[in-house]
Order: structure tokens, then sequence, then C-alpha cells
């Protein structure tokens, strides 16, 4: 049995693009509306920017 290490154009990519792709996948694949998708993601901005201002 022959493994092949196929690399995946990812692999190199940075985390912040890693990271998209899989909540792009999650959202899609759950049939989440680019409307609640984009809503929620203003929502998890928010928080992000207030933690980030808070360790300031």
């Amino acid at each position: 049995m022959t493994t092949q290490n196929t690399k995946s154009p990812l692999d190199d990519a940075p985390e912040e693009i890693k990271l998209a792709v899989d909540l792009i996948y999650l959202l899609e694949s759950n049939e989440i509306s680019p409307e609640v998708a984009l809503s929620a993601l203003e929502i998890v901005t928010q928080d992000f920017k207030a933690k980030l201002n808070k360790d300031k």
C-alpha cells in the first residue's frame, strides 16, 4: 500500500486563511443564509475587538 504526500494549497496558507476556509465550509454545509452568517460575523467581530481593547 502506498501513501501519497499530496500537499494542499492551504497547507502553506496563513492561519487566518485556513480559519476563514473552515468557517465558510461550516456555514455553507449547515446551509446558513448569507444574511444570517454576516450578522453573526458582525457580532463575532465586535466581541473580538472588545477583547483586543480589553487586553491593551
